[in-house]
């Protein structure tokens, strides 16, 4: 019978996949929108993100905030850990989202392409760091049998961490090319499609090459997962989505090619969750000093409470998402009074 926190694991799963695949996609136009050719492609791409962006990092808060209330030892070593870290990703999102509001206000040449430039790089950056920071959890930090953490940006930023970084980086670009391209049409449509072929390329060598690592690195997070019946299950919907996407893309079906490359992010993250639970922070000195659902959790009562609320919460947060998906479904059309 799954307890009160494994309940609690799932859900917060459940909001990183909510916050990778629907913020991802916006990540990925971001990043796209410094290759753009023209002012033209630019404001496409301004006007794909637009109606959702904000809601999309809900997902983010919305998974901070159930960490507190479910996790609170988990929330306060990794905010304390990761400070610099979190501090650089709040940057970037601040002018990611002051770019989008600011990018039409004055009749400037200089003036959008400094908000071009910070939508772009505010875009990049927490591509970058998400997978950094998955990559130092996956690896293991430094918590020491008190549950402390003392750890340095410096050495956030190794080797593996960077590779896992610069994997979400492809793969969200690839996510927010496969999205453009069902927004749009003509030569931006073909191009996207190229991008996102591109991209998917560089993702299939660079998951290969972080699946080879992370045996090196934390074989630990391998130990027993094969027997479990839900691993095979994430694995075949993964392989299944990566080489879907492609065969999508050349049939021109932009749409199916974005929901398996969404699909594909869900099971990257379903995999990942299976390997390290119930660990939520492994510990690079001593895996019994790690945190898990168990020692690093609420009281029953606040998880029994909380869950009420997320309960109520949740249904009425994929409403709306799903209403505002609906309502600007369709292509991008630019028009007199498009900024």
């Amino acid at each position: 019978m799954i307890d009160l926190n494994t309940v609690w694991f799932l859900l917060i799963g459940v909001l990183l996949v909510g916050y990778a695949v629907l913020d991802g996609f916006d990540l990925g136009v971001g990043v796209l929108h410094l290759f753009a050719r023209d002012d033209r492609q630019r404001q496409i791409h301004l006007h794909a993100v637009g109606p959702v962006w904000d809601g999309n990092e809900v997902w983010l808060l919305t998974a901070g905030g159930a960490m507190f209330a479910a996790f609170p030892p988990v929330y306060a070593t990794v905010f304390s850990g990761f400070y610099l870290a979190f501090m650089l990703l709040l940057f970037a999102l601040i002018f990611r989202a002051v770019s989008l509001e600011f990018h039409h206000q004055v009749d400037s040449v200089a003036w959008r392409r400094f908000w071009d430039w910070s939508f772009g790089l505010g875009s990049l950056v927490p591509a970058l760091l998400f997978g950094v920071a998955i990559g130092n959890v996956l690896r293991g930090l430094p918590i020491d049998a008190d549950g402390a953490l003392n750890v340095s940006l410096f050495a956030l930023l190794n080797p593996y961490s960077l590779l896992l970084g610069v994997l979400s980086l492809v793969m969200f670009t690839m996510h927010g090319a496969a999205y453009l391209a069902a927004r749009t049409q003509g030569d931006l449509q073909a191009r996207m499609a190229r991008w996102t072929t591109g991209a998917w390329t560089a993702f299939v060598v660079l998951y290969a090459a972080a699946t080879a690592a992370t045996l090196f690195v934390s074989p630990f997070l391998f130990a027993g997962i094969l027997a479990g019946p839900l691993f095979w299950i994430l694995l075949v919907l993964l392989l299944g989505t990566v080489v879907y996407i492609p065969v999508a893309v050349r049939a021109e079906q932009f749409v199916r090619a974005f929901l398996a490359s969404a699909a594909m992010i869900g099971a990257m993250i379903g995999l990942m969750g299976l390997s390290l639970y119930p660990r939520m922070v492994p510990s690079s000195i001593d895996l019994n000093n790690s945190l898990t659902i168990y020692n690093a959790s609420s009281t029953p009562r606040t998880l029994t409470v909380m869950l009420i609320i997320v309960l109520i919460g949740m249904p009425l947060v994929i409403v709306y998402t799903s209403y505002i998906y609906k309502v600007f479904m369709g292509k991008v059309t630019l028009t007199e009074s498009s900024y």
